[in-house]
This record gives C-alpha cells, sequence and structure tokens, in this order.
C-alpha cells in the first residue's frame, strides 16, 4: 500500500477500565485475538506480540467464511509502559496509541498515517470499529 505524505487520522475511545488492565488487554495476544476485527464477520485467528523497542508484533486478520486474510505486523519503535506505543508497519506508516489515565478509565488515542487505497472516511470507520470492539472486550472481561 501506498502512504500518503504526512496525513494522518486519529481514533479515540475512553474505556471504563483502569490503565493496567487495558495496557494487559492491549498488548497480551490471546486478548488481541478476541477484539481485533472490524465486523462479526471477521476475526483474528493468530497474535504474536513482543511489546518492547525493536518488538515485532503480527496479528492474522481473516473473514470467518475463509475468503480472505491477511498478517498486520510491525515493529515497535517506542514503548513506555501505560503510557505510549509507537510503531512502524510493514509498509513503513507510522501509528501512535497513548494511553491517558484517568482513574477507572482509559482514554485510548491512536493516530496513524493514511494509506492510498481507501479512502480516508473507510480507514477512519474501520481503525475506529477496531478500537470500540477492544473497549468492549475489555470492559466486559
Amino acid at each position: 500500500m501506498e502512504t500518503t505524505a504526512n496525513k494522518s487520522i486519529t481514533v479515540q475511545s475512553t474505556v471504563n477500565a483502569p490503565v493496567e488492565k487495558v495496557w494487559k488487554y492491549w498488548s497480551e495476544p490471546a486478548h488481541i485475538m478476541q477484539w481485533c476485527q472490524a465486523s462479526d464477520d471477521w476475526h483474528a485467528p493468530h497474535a504474536e506480540n513482543d511489546l518492547r523497542n525493536g518488538g515485532k508484533f503480527s496479528t492474522t486478520m481473516a473473514a470467518k467464511d475463509g475468503s480472505f486474510s491477511f498478517d498486520f505486523s510491525g515493529v515497535y519503535d517506542n514503548v513506555e509502559e501505560h503510557k505510549l506505543i509507537t510503531y512502524t508497519m510493514g509498509d513503513g506508516r507510522k501509528v501512535s496509541i497513548v494511553f491517558t489515565a484517568k482513574g477507572d478509565q482509559t482514554e485510548v488515542v491512536e493516530t496513524f498515517d493514511m494509506e492510498n487505497t481507501h479512502s480516508e472516511e473507510m480507514q477512519r470507520s474501520g481503525w475506529q470499529a477496531i478500537l470500540d470492539n477492544f473497549r468492549k472486550y475489555t470492559e466486559t472481561n
């Protein structure tokens, strides 16, 4: 995918859970596989995560009917426990996730570089849907 120079999108959510739980559910593969999809007809059958500076991650995102799958992967550039994750995706785009503790709630703000294949609205709605799934999963488990 080609990237769009200097164009980024931000999505955010407030999770009704303390930052320690939010961090754990965001970073552990067993949890990632439960929430990392944009719609109910997709799932994440595999996830690996080495959450440290220079560590790598990979999550397989797949249509449940078997018609399509891809690996979402990258390398961590900066990890500050309970506060910040930045990484570079396989195609060179950058992502930043800021975790802000607010008592029993955690604000999660995710900013990512756009790519040229899909519309800005499609990218925004897809990433927001995944973040919303993360919030729902974390709040109910």
